[in-house]
């Protein structure tokens, strides 16, 4: 069963977002801290991270970069999931820090499900 971690400081959203996902067949584990998400990496080791920007103490750019400096969870994709919606934001998350998507709040339960199965796709795709 593939396995999505959620990260967010919102836990109303952590849970909506793990309903649409368990309802779509996918394990969820989720984190409401950066450091949380980090604490159960490893452990946990997901298929897939949606992660929140906007987060106190560690914002989610610095949890991308401590998951892609880790050669345990480097290639793991990561989502950001986030209500920074600038045009702006979105080209430094693509091409700057280069997460795998970007998607914006407030999102759709279809959008959401299609975004990350293309992402696993693409990853699987890089493995075999």
């Amino acid at each position: 069963m593939t396995k999505i971690m959620v990260v967010d400081d919102e836990p109303d959203l952590v849970e909506v977002v793990k309903l649409i996902l368990e309802s779509d067949g996918y394990e969820v584990v989720t984190a409401l801290s950066g450091q949380e998400a980090l604490d159960k990496m490893e452990k946990e080791m997901p298929d897939l991270v949606l992660l929140d920007i906007i987060m106190p103490k560690m914002d989610g750019w610095e949890v991308h970069s401590r998951i892609k400096s880790n050669p345990k969870t480097h290639d793991i994709p990561v989502i950001m999931l986030t209500a920074k919606d600038q045009r702006i934001d979105k080209l430094i998350g693509l091409h700057v820090v280069r997460v795998d998507d970007y998607i914006t709040k407030p999102f759709g339960r279809a959008e959401l499900l299609e975004r990350i199965k293309r992402v696993l796709q693409e990853r699987h795709k890089v493995i075999h």
